[in-house]
């Protein structure tokens, strides 16, 4: 029998992927969408799903506030969380999550989560049981997946052609957002991210060394070549590549840049 799950997360792509990945994984009918908390809990209260695949930041209130929410309302679904920020991994169990994922989705991770809770519903186990209840063994593999996460942060993996390149956080340049797809661009390489936003692959990166200067460009200020005055007291950044790419900087990110850089 197929698990009725409802998606939560303020990105429609986001949950796109995330439902074609279950469709891949099956067993799993999506049955409800909400782009933020407060529709979240509207819609889980309405659907009642067995599972909720719950991002953590987004507007309103915050995965765990509803995570919080739904525990004083003893909702009877189960959580699973899924973000790009994987700081708040063993927070996640303080609300007794059935597991925990980190954006971009792995397909074989995905499929364990939900065996994870189909084997957590068939045995009838209790959704809430609070902190003192947490399942020490899925803590234990969760803490593990966040150090070997934390210790892969200082590379990336990028497509370049038919292959996939690992490249160090540092030898980026800038990373650009354009048809729903993200170029990251080194001295040696240009090629895609498997990260859907900039703000998945900005989270993931230092951010006292990757700022977003504007919505479609992430940039290492320490790759910036020459700063070029603009319109209306604006700048665009010309890069250290090969092309000495030109990006632009949004006005709200000007002041920024002018601070920094005593402009």
């Amino acid at each position: 029998m197929d698990l009725r799950a409802v998606l939560v997360d303020d990105e429609q792509l986001a949950r796109d992927e995330l439902g074609y990945l279950l469709g891949q994984v099956g067993g799993v009918e999506v049955i409800g969408e909400a782009g933020n908390g407060l529709e979240a809990l509207t819609t889980i209260e309405r659907l009642r799903p067995d599972l909720v695949f719950l991002d953590v930041q987004m507007p309103g209130l915050t995965g765990f506030e509803v995570a919080r929410r739904m525990v004083d309302a003893r909702a009877s679904s189960h959580i699973i969380f899924v973000t790009a920020f994987d700081q708040h991994a063993i927070e996640a169990f303080e609300v007794n999550a059935v597991d925990y994922l980190l954006k971009p989705v792995d397909p074989s991770r995905l499929e364990v989560a939900v065996q994870r809770a189909r084997r957590r519903i068939s045995a009838d186990l209790p959704v809430h049981r609070g902190a003192t209840g947490v399942d020490t063994d899925q803590l234990e593999k969760i803490v593990q997946l966040v150090a070997e996460k934390q210790s892969r942060r200082d590379r990336l993996a990028i497509k370049v052609g038919e292959r996939f390149l690992l490249v160090q956080a540092e030898e980026i340049i800038y990373a650009s957002l354009a048809d729903d797809s993200i170029t990251v661009v080194t001295p040696k390489h240009a090629g895609t991210s498997n990260y859907r936003t900039l703000d998945e692959l900005q989270a993931r990166l230092d951010p006292s060394v990757f700022w977003r200067v504007h919505r479609s460009h992430l940039v290492n200020i320490n790759k910036i070549k020459e700063i070029v005055p603009w319109f209306s007291r604006n700048y665009i950044l010309r890069m250290k590549d090969e092309k000495a790419t030109e990006i632009p900087v949004s006005r709200t990110q000007t002041r920024r840049l002018r601070e920094y850089l005593k402009l």
